[in-house]
């Protein structure tokens, strides 16, 4: 799987839990998910749980806690699928 594609599926789990839409026509990988996509930190595990089914991986709460901006989230599922 190529960056942009990891890349794109990350934004497509994200945009459902995403408050701030004008942010999301413009995301990048620095786009930081809680503050600029306005993702409650509540909702975050929904979305740690959804990356773990689309790409069948396993995401420790420490490596999660780790995740900040949607880079972050694709340079993780990067590796575990290493």
């Amino acid at each position: 799987m190529t960056h942009q594609e990891v890349f794109q599926k990350v934004v497509g789990v994200l945009k459902p839990y995403v408050k701030n839409e004008a942010a999301l026509s413009n995301v990048s990988e620095a786009t930081n998910i809680l503050d600029d996509l306005k993702v409650n930190s509540a909702r975050l595990v929904d979305v740690v749980l959804e990356f773990e089914d689309l790409f069948e991986i396993q995401i420790a709460d420490a490596d999660a806690d780790k995740v900040d901006t949607v880079g972050d989230a694709v340079s993780l599922i990067e590796a575990k699928l290493s």
